[in-house]
């Protein structure tokens, strides 16, 4: 059996939000395979150094069409992308595009902290 894939986003307003979420849910987080855009992957890694986070790209720079490309490939089994809706985003067509294959491939998608814990307490541990 596999390890659950989660991919983790956040806007930059929300940075410090998904950092202390890793943080408060490590040990859950710790059981399965992270992926992160850039920025993201480095906070959660420099507040949680013991997570194995696997960066990509920069979200304006690629990463969230890297997250997109693995969500197609059936390689990401939940996406938790903690979006700051008061901020304006230079590449918002990127995030629609991400949000949308989250959507046509039917996997969990988590927006804000509360949805996310209700994405973790799905998560069955590995035997």
């Amino acid at each position: 059996m596999r390890r659950t894939a989660i991919a983790l986003v956040a806007h930059d307003a929300k940075k410090d939000a998904m950092a202390e979420f890793a943080a408060t849910h490590r040990l859950k987080l710790s059981a399965c395979d992270l992926f992160a855009t850039g920025t993201t992957g480095a906070r959660v890694i420099e507040r949680c150094p013991e997570l194995q986070v696997k960066r990509l790209k920069s979200g304006p720079l690629g990463g969230d069409q890297q997250i997109g490309a693995l969500i197609a490939e059936g390689r990401i089994d939940a996406l938790i992308f903690f979006v700051d809706p008061l901020s304006p985003m230079p590449h918002d067509v990127d995030v629609k595009a991400l949000t949308r294959l989250g959507l046509v491939y039917d996997i969990a998608m988590a927006l804000n902290p509360v949805t996310a814990e209700m994405v973790l307490a799905m998560i069955e541990p590995l035997t």
